[in-house]
C-alpha cells in the first residue's frame, strides 16, 4: 500500500509553548468526531469533551483522528485502491495497534505539535493511549487509560472470532469481496448483536430490560422477537449495519487481537523508560470486558519502575461502555488530573 489518509479534527488552540496538546483515541466503532463543537452533530465522546468538561478545547488543543483501517475516512479495506481502481478489500494489509500509533504519529508532525500533555481514550482507544507512551515518551508528560488493558485476553479473541465467524457466514461477504452487490449487513448484524453484549453488564440488562415483553403480555411460544432486550439487540445491529463496513469490522477485531505490550511476557519491562511520564488509570467495576483486574496489572507494572500513576475504580452498572456514557466521577478523576500537570 502506497500512501494512506487520515481523518483528523482539532478543537482548540496550540498555547504559545504548544504544551497544551491532547490527544484522544477512539474504539472500534468510533471516529475523529469526538467533540460536537459547533457541527450540531454529536461526538462519541460529548461527556467528557467540551467547554467546561475535562477535555476544554477553551484550554487544551485537542486532536482525534480516525484510525488507520476504519471506515470514516481514513484509508481501510472500503476504501479504494489507486493501483486498481477498485476498494481494496481483503488486499489492504492487516494493521496493529502500533501501526495506527505511528500513522497518527505523522499526523501530530503534521500538525506540527512537538509535544503532548497527555493521550487519552478507552477500550481499543486505551491500547493506543498506552502504545503512544511506551512509543513516544519522550515527548508525551502523561497518559489516562480508561477502560482498557495492556494485552488481549484469550477471553477477547473468543469473543472477536465468533463476531468475525458471523461475518464469514453470510453469503454475501463473498471472501470479503461484496462492494459491487449486496453487502454481507445480516452477518455484520449478528456480529454487532455478540459485540454490544460484551459492552453491557447484567445488571444494567436486568436493570433496563429484565424480562419484560415487548409486544404481548404473555409468552407466545413461538420462535419470535419477545423480550424487549431481543428488540434493543435487533435495534443496535440493524442501526450499525447503516454506517459500518464488514470488513472494516474484521480487520479491527484483528487489530484488536494481535494487542499485547508486554516485553517476553513481562509488563514491566515494557514500561521501564516511561520514568518522566505521569499515568492516571480508570477501570469500571461492572466491565467483564477489560475488568479491573487487567487495569492493576498496567499500575503494577507503572509502580515496579516507580512511575508516577494514579489508579480508580470507579463502580457503575454500565459495563464496559461506562467510559461512554454521563459519569460525574470519571469527569472529575480526569479534571483533577489534568488539573495538576504542568502546561
Amino acid at each position: 500500500m502506497n500512501g494512506f489518509q487520515l481523518a483528523y479534527e482539532t478543537y482548540g488552540k496550540l498555547n504559545g509553548t504548544g504544551s497544551n496538546a491532547i490527544v484522544i483515541f477512539h474504539a472500534l466503532s468510533g471516529s475523529s468526531h469526538v467533540y460536537q463543537n459547533k457541527s450540531g452533530i454529536g461526538g462519541w465522546w460529548d461527556e467528557m469533551v467540551g467547554i467546561g468538561k475535562p477535555f476544554d478545547p477553551s484550554k487544551y488543543y485537542i486532536i482525534c483522528a480516525n484510525i488507520l483501517g476504519s471506515c470514516y475516512g481514513s484509508t481501510g479495506p472500503s476504501s479504494i485502491n489507486p493501483e486498481t481502481g477498485e476498494r481494496y478489500g481483503l488486499l489492504f494489509p492487516i494493521t496493529t495497534v502500533n501501526d495506527i500509533v505511528k500513522s497518527i504519529k505523522l499526523l501530530i508532525d503534521y500538525l506540527g505539535v512537538n509535544k503532548i500533555l497527555s493521550v487519552s481514550g478507552g477500550s481499543l482507544g486505551g491500547f493506543q493511549a498506552l502504545d503512544w507512551a511506551v512509543s513516544y515518551p519522550q515527548i508525551t508528560q502523561s497518559a489516562i487509560p480508561i477502560a482498557t488493558a495492556s494485552y488481549a485476553t484469550t477471553f477477547n479473541v473468543a469473543f472477536n472470532e465468533v463476531q468475525r465467524q458471523a461475518i464469514y457466514s453470510d453469503p454475501n461477504w463473498n471472501n470479503g469481496d461484496y462492494y459491487k452487490g449486496e453487502l454481507p449487513n445480516l452477518g455484520l448484524k449478528l456480529a454487532r448483536e455478540i459485540g454490544h453484549i460484551t459492552y453491557l453488564s447484567e445488571d444494567s440488562m436486568k436493570e433496563r430490560f429484565g424480562r419484560v415483553l415487548r409486544y404481548n403480555p404473555e409468552y407466545v411460544f413461538q420462535f419470535k422477537e419477545e423480550f424487549e432486550v431481543e428488540s434493543y439487540l435487533q435495534h443496535k445491529g440493524t442501526a450499525f449495519t447503516k454506517r459500518f463496513d464488514a470488513n472494516t469490522y474484521l480487520y479491527i477485531t484483528k487489530t484488536i487481537d494481535y494487542f499485547d505490550l508486554r516485553k517476553e511476557g513481562d509488563l514491566a519491562l515494557t514500561f521501564y523508560p516511561l520514568k518522566k511520564m505521569k499515568f492516571l488509570v480508570v477501570s469500571f467495576s461492572s466491565d467483564w470486558l477489560y475488568p479491573t483486574s487487567q487495569s492493576k496489572e498496567i499500575v503494577y507494572a507503572l509502580k515496579s519502575n516507580g512511575i508516577e500513576s494514579s489508579f480508580v475504580e470507579i463502580k457503575t452498572n454500565y459495563g464496559h461502555d461506562s467510559f461512554l456514557v454521563e459519569c460525574d466521577d470519571l469527569r472529575v478523576i480526569v479534571s483533577n488530573f489534568l488539573n495538576n500537570l504542568i502546561l
